[in-house]
């Protein structure tokens, strides 16, 4: 067991802390430990073989449109798989997640969604376009996120590593946003585009380790060019108060929502 570790506690540095509110994320090493990580990867795998059903556009594509088969898929993408498998409600990584959030956000931090995104190998076009993810979600008062990103496998800048630019969580508006394939109708995947003096930077954490960012920091990733997968499972926290105003809006996160709410709520190519 780590010495950051205390039950379900992290203990987050102070450097680290600061990074996050400077940069919009923040590398976490050892967030859970190895017996702990092989344990949460036989119930993802169990998603990525489909033996727990996923229905609708909640196990799609996020490479490509909602079109695509199943086994064409290069980044495969599963929605809420804490509603699909309640057994895994409440997990370590759950647990452990939350004290980080509450260290980095403040209390009354809430789960939001949870998601798995597993790049195949072999996949070039295994790509996340630059994004940030309020273009993705309604508008609310309070904006506060803790993303965690938990790597299932090492990750790496040949698997598709996260890239985040640095610092523009401090810019006074979003970027545009685009739909990468279609419109949202088609896909989900929503773009934007770097601008000369952007300085991205890539970030491989290894096995356990987490990164962490926010609502409004830019991000993206590379496509897969190993004989493995890059497998990662993502828990976003956010204000309790947030997320009760979400889904008094009828936005859940779900990939199935209602385009009528997508479009009510105004996530549609935002350029906010």
């Amino acid at each position: 067991m780590s010495e950051r570790h205390r039950g379900d506690e992290y203990d987050v540095t102070d450097d680290e802390k600061q990074h996050f509110v400077d940069q919009g994320f923040v590398h976490l090493p050892g967030l859970l430990t190895e017996i702990e990580v092989r344990d949460l990867e036989r119930t993802y795998d169990r998603f990525l073989r489909r033996e727990i059903p996923v229905p609708g556009r909640d196990y799609c594509d996020m490479a490509g449109d909602y079109g695509r088969s199943p086994e064409d898929f290069s980044i495969i993408n599963v929605m809420l798989p804490r509603r699909y498998h309640p057994a895994w409600q409440g997990n370590v990584f759950e647990r452990r997640a939350a004290s980080v959030a509450r260290q980095l956000c403040g209390e009354g931090m809430a789960l939001d969604y949870d998601q798995l995104l597993a790049k195949q190998p072999h996949k070039d076009d295994a790509v996340f376009a630059w994004h940030q993810d309020m273009a993705y979600w309604p508008e609310t008062p309070d904006t506060r996120t803790a993303t965690l990103w938990l790597a299932i496998d090492d990750s790496t800048a040949e698997n598709g590593c996260m890239r985040f630019v640095p610092a523009t969580t401090h810019e006074p508006q979003l970027r545009p946003h685009e739909p990468q394939f279609g419109d949202r109708g088609e896909s989900h995947a929503l773009g934007t585009h770097l601008r000369p003096d952007d300085r991205p930077v890539t970030v491989p954490i290894s096995r356990g380790d987490v990164t962490v960012h926010n609502e409004r920091v830019m991000h993206g990733s590379g496509g897969n060019t190993t004989d493995g997968f890059r497998r990662a499972y993502i828990l976003a926290f956010r204000p309790e108060a947030t997320v009760a105003t979400e889904r008094r809006l009828g936005f859940t996160h779900s990939h199935n929502d209602d385009r009528e709410v997508l479009d009510g709520v105004g996530v549609e190519g935002q350029t906010r």
